[in-house]
């Protein structure tokens, strides 16, 4: 069965390599962030800042890291920022295949029930509008760090502002599960449901 762990210090080592030292989206331009000494803030702060999807063999499928916008500095330089105040921020994201666009649904199924359980008001994150006939790989795999515009909108996320072909995207939690109110186990039976037959993770 396929699962999903929180990301923390202690499952980065399972996480994609290039995400062990990356402090891209932690720091501003011109400085640089002890990712040790981050990591440890936002656990007593927040908690799990992310998502780490492996296999019923623990394989590793994709990871994704999120939390609120205050942890991610450079969110605040990008094109058609700010992010808001009271939306938890998707920065990034890693898939291992590109053949199963699902472990990137999933992921996102799964910051959306960990952040309705945590009380944001709404995911943000940052969306690209590539051309029509892009590339899967060009898309999905190339960029790890904006997602195209038209696979978030299948979630319902509108656009706040854009600049040029960068949007800063929102999907506001209100009335969007009136049954389950976000926990994590509904969510997560919705994207079997939308996405059947993608293995549904499991949060142990």
């Amino acid at each position: 069965m396929t699962r999903i762990a929180g990301l923390t210090g202690a499952t980065l080592p399972t996480a994609p390599t290039v995400c062990h030292e990356c402090v891209w989206w932690q720091s501003r331009t011109g400085r640089r962030v002890d990712k040790r000494r981050w990591i440890q803030g936002t656990e007593e702060e927040w908690g799990a800042w992310g998502t780490v999807y492996y296999d019923d063999d623990q394989r590793l499928l994709g990871s994704m890291q999120y939390g609120p916008a205050r942890l991610f500095p450079r969110a605040y330089e990008l094109p058609a920022g700010p992010p808001s105040d009271d939306a938890v921020l998707v920065t990034c994201a890693y898939l291992v295949d590109r053949t199963s666009p699902w472990v990137l649904q999933s992921l996102f199924l799964a910051a959306i029930g960990e952040a309705r359980d945590k009380g944001a008001k709404a995911l943000e994150t940052f969306a690209y509008r590539y051309p029509e006939g892009e590339s899967q790989y060009e898309r999905f795999q190339v960029h790890k760090t904006i997602f195209p515009r038209d696979f978030l909108s299948d979630f319902g996320f509108q656009t706040v502002r854009n600049s040029g072909p960068v949007e800063l995207v929102r999907l506001e939690f209100g009335g969007l599960i009136p049954v389950a109110e976000g926990r994590r186990a509904k969510v997560l039976r919705l994207v079997r449901e939308a996405f059947s037959p993608a293995p549904v993770p499991q949060r142990y």
